[in-house]
């Protein structure tokens, strides 16, 4: 495990909430307390598209890291998706938005994202994971802890919300199997009819037996966790949105803006 060093946590109300089990000690947390651009001790924005020019997925965005994209303000964490034209590396998108690393890596433990999700079609927004040995461009880890690739690295969904459905939120699994290096993936949805209006809390408990995902106390999906998956290493934890796609969907044509708006983010060990 990366140990998260050189920062000091400040005292934190927590409203007297506890992890559920036996995660109690807080590892990583941003509460948002700060204006302006996030903390660039805690978060890496990942803006070099590896696809060529572009994200994989058939995304329609650029991720930026300007503070029209990614913001904190009253308390909140804001990832906003913008229709504008915006050129990188020679690469021209019609919309841009943000994707945020954390600059920490675990193995094991209990994650909590207070968040409330974006509210037009079209839009994308994700609270998930992957392997910190991933060799993809831009990942701020680079190669300390291996260099295998998609799928091999192994992906958690703790969160993911379709563009054409706003009442319903994912959480999904990918990875590539380690005896028969096979493609494998699987997952569940919820309801939540307010996840445009209203905060929850979306969260992932993670050991070596099974990973458990939950939207506030409902249960999601459990995966046991198998010699077979690659889901006992480092991850790092993404928060992004991304506009169209396989799981955006088709853009209205009259969409301009729309945010997706984080309250905190906490890791327990």
């Amino acid at each position: 495990m990366l140990i998260f060093t050189g920062l000091v946590y400040p005292e934190i109300d927590f409203n007297n909430k506890k992890p559920k089990n036996t995660y109690s000690e807080l590892v990583f947390s941003d509460e948002f307390q700060n204006e302006g651009k996030p903390d660039s001790r805690k978060w890496h924005h990942q803006i070099i598209p590896p696809n060529n020019g572009s994200w994989h997925n058939d995304e329609l965005q650029h991720y930026t890291d300007r503070e029209e994209n990614s913001f904190v303000s009253d308390g909140t964490l804001k990832i906003r998706a913008i229709k504008e034209e915006y050129t990188y590396n020679g690469s021209t998108k019609e919309y841009t938005s943000a994707r945020l690393n954390t600059k920490f890596a675990f193995t094991y433990g209990r994650v909590e994202v207070r968040a409330k999700l974006a509210s037009n079609a079209g839009t994308w927004p994700a609270i998930w994971t992957l392997g910190a040995n991933i060799n993809e461009t831009g990942n701020y880890l680079g190669d300390q802890y291996g260099n295998v690739g998609w799928p091999l690295c192994g992906e958690i969904d703790i969160m993911e919300q379709t563009g054409w459905d706003k009442n319903t939120t994912i959480s999904h699994f990918h990875w590539g199997d380690l005896n028969t290096k096979e493609y494998m993936d699987t997952g569940g949805e919820t309801p939540v009819a307010n996840a445009s209006t209203e905060f929850h809390i979306y969260a992932m408990e993670w050991d070596n037996e099974s990973i458990k995902t939950y939207v506030d106390d409902t249960l999601v999906f459990e995966l046991p966790n198998t010699d077979n998956k690659p889901l006992n290493h480092e991850h790092y934890l993404i928060l992004n949105m991304a506009i169209g796609g396989n799981l955006g969907g088709d853009v209205p044509v009259d969409f301009t803006k729309d945010t997706f708006e984080i309250d905190y983010v906490r890791i327990y060990q």
